[in-house]
């Protein structure tokens, strides 16, 4: 290779190293994507709330629905608990939200935490849902409260929402209020507080509502004091039945269809991948200047050794000379009976046949009549075509039980 090659080269190889260095080095990127997905540890991802509701519950009783709650109610209508649904947004359909409120009215609890709920469900509960004002709120900071005197009624601070919802219309006969939102811009009090949590009783049942599905991110959990304000609202939950956590309603990807999702989403492997292309891209430029003229594919030549034998076998053959084509037949079934059965052929008598009948698998009276077929073919100076036939029959057959 050139001086010049070899120096493009270690030009690439130093840039590469540059490239990692850089990447190794620069501070990752916050995922802000709201996923609410229980597997995802960014910030509005659920991890941290799934592990403390685990630990606040017991575990047996919870568990993890990954399918539409149409399919799952449809097959397992005996079960009860608490059905919980956490999404930026959740909107089931009018068949499915029947199944829902059907379910629910026999005695269990819908739990359903979202920035938007459907029509159907907002008229069934004569609900109406608005946008808090932001226009004061320069900050993009909202205060939250829960309302409830026997939890924390301290105020609880979230500073990651573009808009936030709430309640703007209630039926006050049917419903309790959980918890409100305050936006620090208003004036006075009373315009600053919006509903955002709700329960509502329902059949034998009951519904809670929360426009707040920020509450149980990672995010808002681990900055404290949050964490109470979460522990306040599934307060309302009841621990002793079932609860049943939705993965079906998630704005993050559960499962993962590329091959290539490990290896682009750790940072080792991607860089190694990475690394790999351009290597293979590299030899490529630089080798693929090299021409080579393709090889001639060369036959191997033929083992003539057969065809030769056929060759003088045939001309024996149909000069009729039967004598000498059973002279070598005879010659080679004795170097068969030496080389195989590893026998001494010099002297044939009873125990030299007693002993090739035993290693060859033939009788003593089949070992006999081929020698002695033999010996009556030795002392023959003519053969007929026949005669040669039986011959090479016996062979083959004596030679054949060998291995039966």
């Amino acid at each position: 290779m050139s001086k010049q090659g070899k120096f493009y080269i270690a030009l690439t190889i130093l840039a590469v190293l540059g490239i990692v260095a850089l990447e190794y080095t620069k501070p990752k990127k916050i995922n802000w994507f709201p996923s609410y997905a229980k597997q995802h540890k960014i910030p509005f991802g659920t991890y941290v709330f799934h592990e403390q509701l685990e630990r606040i519950f017991s575990k047996k009783n919870i568990t993890d629905i990954n399918r539409p709650p149409y399919e799952f109610l449809n097959e397992n209508e005996e079960i009860s608990g608490t059905y919980i649904f956490i999404n930026n947004d959740v909107n089931f359909g009018e068949a499915e939200l029947d199944k829902l409120l059907d379910w629910t009215a026999k005695g269990n609890t819908l739990f359903v935490a979202s920035a938007n709920f459907e029509t159907q469900l907002l008229d069934t509960l004569k609900l109406k849902t608005s946008i808090v004002s932001v226009v004061y709120n320069f900050n993009n900071e909202y205060q939250l409260q829960l309302k409830n005197k026997v939890l924390d009624s301290s105020i609880f601070t979230f500073n990651k929402a573009n808009f936030m919802y709430h309640f703007n219309k209630i039926d006050t006969l049917q419903t309790t209020v959980i918890s409100t939102i305050n936006n620090p811009g208003e004036e006075t009090v009373s315009q600053r507080q919006y509903i955002n949590t709700i329960k509502q009783s329902f059949g034998e049942g009951k519904i809670i509502l929360s426009t707040f599905p920020q509450a149980y991110t990672n995010y808002f959990i681990l900055n404290t004091p949050n964490h109470n304000y979460t522990a306040g609202l599934i307060s309302y939950i009841d621990g002793s039945k079932s609860i049943y956590l939705d993965n079906y309603y998630k704005s993050g990807k559960i499962f993962y269809s590329s091959p290539l999702y490990i290896f682009l989403n750790t940072k080792e492997l991607k860089w190694a991948y990475y690394i790999m292309l351009i290597g293979v891209l590299v030899y490529i430029i630089f080798e693929g200047k090299r021409k080579q003229r393709a090889i001639a594919i060369v036959k191997p030549l033929r083992n003539q050794t057969v065809d030769f034998t056929r060759t003088i076998a045939n001309m024996y053959y149909e000069k009729g000379q039967h004598k000498d084509i059973a002279h070598h037949k005879i010659q080679h079934f004795l170097d068969y009976i030496r080389t195989n059965l590893h026998l001494n052929t010099n002297t044939i008598d009873d125990e030299f046949l007693k002993n090739l009948a035993s290693r060859s698998n033939n009788t003593i009276d089949d070992t006999k009549d081929i020698f002695n077929t033999i010996q009556n073919f030795n002392n023959r100076k003519q053969l007929s075509k026949l005669e040669l036939v039986k011959l090479n029959t016996k062979i083959e057959t004596f030679k054949k039980q060998e291995h039966d």
